[in-house]
C-alpha cells in the first residue's frame, strides 16, 4: 500500500545573482519496498535516510532551480536510481552541473508507477519553462464516498495562496497562470496540493481565487 512520506530540509536558492535561505518539501511516494523521491533538496543524507533502505525506482525533479536540484547527484549515487527532468529546464541543471546529464526526460502525459499507485506528470510552465506537476489520483485520504481525494504534488508551480514566482529568469506570469488554470485547478477539488515549499492545500481552497491572482500579478 502506498503511503506519502514528507521531510523539510533546507538551504539556499540562487538565480540572477542573487541568494536567499529557503525550506524545501521532499515528497517520497512508494510502499514497504520501493519508492519515487521528489525533489531530494538541500541535504541528501537526509533524504537517504527518510528512505529507509527502499528501492527507488525514480528521483523527478519538479523544475531545475538550483534548491531542488544541488544534492541530486549525490542522492543519486546514494541510491542508484535515475534522475529525470524536463528537458526545457536543461539550462537551469546545465548551470549546476555543466558535465552531467540528466539519466531521463519528462514530458506531458508520462505515468510513473510505484506501490500499486501512478503518478501521471502534467507540464506545468511559468515557474520555469519544463516546471512539471506529479498528478496521483489514489492517493489523499479517503472521502465520505470511499474513493480517495487524490494529491498533486505541485512543486513550485502553486502554494497555499497563489502561484509560484515568475519575476526571474525564464519564468512568466501569464504561463504559469494558463498552467495552473488548465492543467490544475481543473483538477477535482478535493485534490490535496503537496508543494515545494510552505504548507500543503487544496485544489478547492485555491480555486476561488485565481481572478484575485491575475488581478494582483498584473
Amino acid at each position: 500500500m502506498a503511503r506519502i512520506d514528507h521531510l523539510v530540509t533546507s538551504g539556499t536558492f540562487s538565480l540572477d545573482g542573487e541568494t536567499f535561505d529557503v525550506d524545501n518539501n521532499v515528497w517520497i511516494v512508494g510502499g514497504a519496498e520501493q519508492c519515487v523521491v521528489i525533489d531530494p533538496a538541500h541535504d541528501a543524507s537526509a533524504v537517504w535516510k527518510k528512505v529507509n533502505g527502499r528501492q527507488v525506482l525514480a528521483i523527478v525533479l519538479t523544475h531545475g532551480h538550483d534548491d531542488h536540484i544541488r544534492q541530486v547527484q549525490e542522492f543519486r549515487q546514494m541510491v542508484d536510481a535515475p534522475v529525470l527532468l524536463h528537458p526545457a529546464d536543461r539550462m537551469l541543471w546545465d548551470a549546476v552541473f555543466p558535465d552531467e546529464e540528466p539519466d531521463g526526460a519528462l514530458a506531458e502525459g508520462d505515468v510513473l508507477r510505484v506501490a500499486g499507485v501512478e503518478l501521471r506528470v502534467l507540464h506545468t510552465p511559468g515557474h520555469s519553462p519544463g516546471s512539471v506537476c506529479l498528478y496521483a489520483p489514489a492517493l489523499g485520504e479517503v472521502g465520505d464516498d470511499g474513493a480517495p481525494t487524490g494529491v498533486v504534488f505541485s512543486g513550485d508551480t502553486l502554494f497555499q495562496g497563489g502561484p509560484g514566482a515568475t519575476g526571474r529568469s525564464y519564468s512568466d506570469f501569464d504561463t504559469i497562470i494558463e498552467s495552473i488554470r488548465e492543467r490544475l485547478l481543473s483538477l477535482p477539488e478535493a485534490t490535496v496540493v503537496h508543494t515545494g515549499h510552505g504548507d500543503s492545500t487544496t485544489i478547492g481552497t485555491e480555486k476561488p481565487h485565481l481572478q484575485e491572482w491575475i488581478d494582483r500579478g498584473h
